[in-house]
């Protein structure tokens, strides 16, 4: 592993995903990716006392069907880097303290997966972790009652507003797979003074615009040299917002795909601005995304988790909303 330029990493051992799996929730098993997902449960409480463990129980899903893809087994996973949204990691600290693997929890609010694969990549590069787990999840009722309001007020959404998905992805890092990490770039905070809570894409839209600066300098690409390149998740304002700081920087995206608003069909699902959540960004990367570097359809991706990096506190004190945004290249050998 060495770095390019101030913010970039190359994996020169090329950790590889060895196992992906998706789970999700009612509203997102019916939008347009239903098919990429692993399991769904119908029930937003997944039998569980709370809400809060129905998303622990996400995030256990997840992480055993993608350790049971990868053709391993628990004990052969030596570290787990996981997040979500709540206070103190709840959700993952709840869901995987019986899984028995060294846990070291995450958080960058909606980034998490994108920094959860770069920690698990980098652990498996460096050769500290044999096979390393990335899991990470959101609940849409779990973000309600903590960052904005109870569902039992009724409150009226926005139009900027997204939806907070119901969702959990999980990814086992180990050498000598077809899908590679080969870069990754490590987000700096930009805050542009944004203080709309119901607003999260303009306040991540500056940081995402960043990061990916940052990288096509650092590696001296340009969009055109990948299939895709996601980010997650913008949704429909903080899309506009990229696309236009992009332009006031030479850069022009035509190969992009924004994981809020394809996780969902925003007029007939009611989604206002598109999706977000920990869980949109894994959800999508997962399941969708990943499921088509299997089949081949697509061999060289650039995935960007973007985070508005916000407390209750905070917002309450009318502080800002800085945003952060991580991105990890990834590839596939020759089919």
């Amino acid at each position: 592993m060495k770095r390019l330029g101030r913010y970039t990493l190359l994996f020169e051992r090329r950790p590889a995903i060895l196992g992906h799996a998706a789970v999700c929730g009612k509203k997102e098993a019916a939008g347009p990716l239903a098919r990429d997902f692993d399991q769904t449960f119908l029930d937003s409480y997944l039998n569980q006392e709370s809400w809060e463990k129905a998303e622990s129980m996400l995030q256990t899903e997840a992480a055993n069907l993608a350790i049971r893809k990868a053709g391993l087994q628990k004990q052969d996973i030596n570290m787990v880097f996981a997040g979500d949204l709540l206070n103190q990691c709840i959700s993952s600290t709840f869901g995987l303290r019986g899984m028995d693997i060294p846990f070291l929890g995450q958080y960058g609010a909606c980034s998490t997966m994108a920094q959860t694969l770069i920690m698990a990549s980098i652990m498996v590069e460096c050769g500290a972790a044999n096979y390393a787990c990335a899991v990470t999840s959101s609940h849409f009722c779990t973000a309600e009652r903590q960052f904005r309001t109870p569902l039992e007020y009724g409150s009226q959404r926005a139009p900027t507003a997204q939806w907070t998905a119901t969702a959990s992805g999980s990814a086992v890092l180990g050498m000598s797979g077809d899908i590679q990490v080969r870069h990754a770039t490590v987000g700096r905070i930009v805050d542009l003074g944004v203080t709309d809570m119901t607003n999260m894409g303009a306040a991540m839209a500056p940081a995402a615009a960043q990061t990916l600066l940052d990288y096509f300098n650092d590696t001296a690409t340009k969009p055109e040299d990948y299939d895709r390149i996601y980010t997650g998740d913008l949704g429909a304002v903080g899309t506009k917002l990229l696309y236009e700081l992009l332009r006031e920087n030479g850069i022009v995206l035509r190969n992009h795909e924004d994981c809020g608003l394809i996780l969902f069909d925003r007029e007939a699902q009611d989604v206002h601005a598109g999706g977000s959540g920990c869980g949109c960004s894994a959800g999508v990367l997962c399941g969708h995304i990943l499921n088509r570097m299997d089949r081949g359809e697509l061999k060289n991706i650039l995935f960007m988790a973007t985070g508005a990096l916000m407390s209750t506190t905070s917002s309450q004190q009318g502080e800002s909303i800085p945003g952060i945004a991580h991105l990890v290249h990834v590839g596939r050998t020759a089919i």
